[in-house]
């Protein structure tokens, strides 16, 4: 990247300059600097809104080498993707921040508007604080996974959650899926897609929990299902070439399919007091098409609105988000001008 006045070697530089004159104030601030909050800020920095990306530096793709369905990206590796979107904003005079957000809050009428428009406070870890009229959220989600020996280790690379993002790169290869509830049947069906050669790992989920539906499909997807606790996994060589049961049985597999438990980062929104929707897979914010909160000025996108996002989804959702700031932004000040 090429460094600019300013700026760290990693690409992060401090805020010199508000829209009300001081080095604190922003148009908008976007928390979380991945495919949603580099989206969100190209946009807004092409759109002329100063502009502050705060980012902790932990992408929930971190474990991958390589991502994949993005249209004209695919194969890239999720490091070199954000350092060259990273770079791309930072040409519009985005600024971007390596640190966190610790806490946020309403600070009364927004700088450089009229009455009644309310921004945010928005505190940094290490005690800063600036202001912002406006906040998109895109904080993602944690994966938790299941607690096997082996699993997070190897998570990312022949241990994997979605089809869609390693499905091709593993095709045909003999597969486990590992139960970590009735739901994970939906899972070794889909799976089976790529691979004719699944065994479905019920863990310690009952067989009796499954349904009547759930054992044919699973039988005419030729789908094996295996009883027991397991116990872990066999590497060789720095590959996985079984699983390993709780009796001491070891099932010949090169790739396992886990459903790691989302963990939606909401904490900030929920200090805003956004209003949130519980899901099988968490709680997420209820928003409308554009990712606006139930709080007025918040957004957000990406994995921070559902657990399903991948790269293309969230980097489309902060791109609208950002495009109905510059629209809300813009008719603000257009009123607070005409008013009265």
């Amino acid at each position: 990247m090429t460094e600019k006045s300013g700026s760290t070697r990693d690409g992060f530089a401090h805020g010199t300059g508000g829209a009300d004159g001081t080095g604190d104030g922003y148009d908008v601030v976007v928390v979380g600097g991945g495919a949603a909050g580099l989206s969100a800020a190209l946009v807004l920095g092409r759109a002329r809104l100063r502009t502050l990306v705060v980012d902790a530096g932990e992408p929930r793709n971190a474990p991958s080498s390589h991502m994949q369905g993005y249209l004209s990206r695919d194969g890239m590796s999720p490091a070199a993707f954000l350092a060259a979107g990273r770079e791309e904003v930072a040409g519009y005079g985005v600024e971007l921040l390596a640190g966190r957000v610790t806490d946020v809050a309403r600070n009364g009428t927004a700088t450089g508007t009229g009455a009644g428009d309310t921004g945010f406070a928005v505190l940094l870890d290490g005690g800063r604080t600036v202001r912002a009229r406006r906040l998109i959220v895109a904080t993602g989600l944690k994966d938790e996974l299941p607690a096997v020996p082996g699993v997070a280790e190897r998570f990312g690379r022949d241990v994997l959650h979605c089809p869609f993002c390693h499905g091709w790169e593993v095709r045909d290869q003999p597969f486990g899926v590992l139960a970590s509830s009735a739901m994970s049947v939906h899972q070794a069906l889909m799976v089976s897609r790529w691979s004719k050669d699944v065994t479905f790992f019920l863990h310690t989920v009952a067989e009796e929990e499954l349904s009547d539906q759930d054992l044919r499909r699973l039988a005419a997807a030729g789908v094996g299902v295996v009883p027991g606790e397991v116990a872990g996994l066999v590497v060789e060589d720095d590959r996985l070439t079984g699983v390993r049961l709780a009796d001491g049985s070891v099932h010949a597999r090169s790739v396992l399919y886990v459903g790691p438990r989302p963990l939606p980062r909401t904490g900030l929104l929920e200090r805003l007091g956004a209003e949130l929707s519980e899901t099988p897979f968490g709680a997420y914010p209820v928003v409308d098409p554009t990712g606006l909160t139930s709080v007025p000025g918040v957004w957000a996108a990406g994995n921070a609105v559902g657990f399903a996002e991948q790269v293309v989804h969230a980097a489309s959702g902060g791109y609208r988000a950002a495009a109905a700031i510059v629209g809300d932004l813009l008719m603000t000040d257009l009123d607070a001008a005409t008013a009265g």
